[in-house]
């Protein structure tokens, strides 16, 4: 996707082009590309992570999370507000701990849950992503949840955006307030890191 002509694409552009890829995905591709995911967990540094439960067609699976358990990790998950604004988070205990959210389709944990200043417990936080660029510019849903949320990450914590490998792009638009990604996951080169050094 990092072919020339989309550096102009404006973030609107890129969420419909990308979100219609997605959606494209044959099942098969999608298994795969979660496998290799949760694959690529094992290798995860951090003890307590925030990561989150796919939605819709972001990549990913609940088997990513259970293996994040199975190391040993302390999991938590988001909650999303009732109001806009950051995210809560709330711990995950494995399938049995999840509920429906608040957006429909959304399984969230149904267990205790903790305020947006929890995030600055984690060493590693998993954050959904359409696309995300050479310089660490992450291009989101546009709900704004965890533009809100990383200002409370932990200095030095491993911000990862889990996206699929066609959707690493050379460069997004930015603004300022953009909480830049200092890595990525994807199915195929597992975890690399930004910003990209030539």
């Amino acid at each position: 996707m990092g072919e020339p002509g989309n550096e102009h694409l404006s973030k609107a552009e890129w969420r419909t082009r990308i979100t219609a890829e997605r959606r494209s995905q044959v099942t098969e591709e999608r298994a795969r590309e979660a496998a290799a995911l949760a694959s690529a967990a094992a290798r995860l540094p951090g003890e307590v992570v925030c990561a989150y439960m796919p939605f819709g067609t972001e990549p990913g699976s609940r088997a990513l999370l259970d293996q994040l358990l199975d190391q040993g990790k302390r999991v938590l998950l988001p909650i999303v507000p009732a109001e806009p604004g950051p995210l809560g988070w709330a711990v995950y205990e494995g399938p049995s701990s999840l509920g429906p959210g608040r957006l429909r389709g959304l399984l969230e944990p149904t267990g205790r849950g903790f305020g947006p200043d929890t995030l600055g417990t984690a060493d590693l936080v998993l954050i959904p992503a359409l696309a995300v660029d050479d310089e660490g510019v992450r291009l989101g849903r546009g709900a704004g949840y965890y533009d809100r949320s990383l200002s409370f990450a932990a200095p030095g914590a491993a911000l990862i955006a889990v996206v699929r490998d066609a959707e690493l792009v050379r460069a997004l638009p930015a603004e300022p307030h953009d909480v830049r990604m200092t890595g990525v996951l994807t199915p195929d080169q597992g975890v690399a890191p930004r910003p990209v050094i030539d």
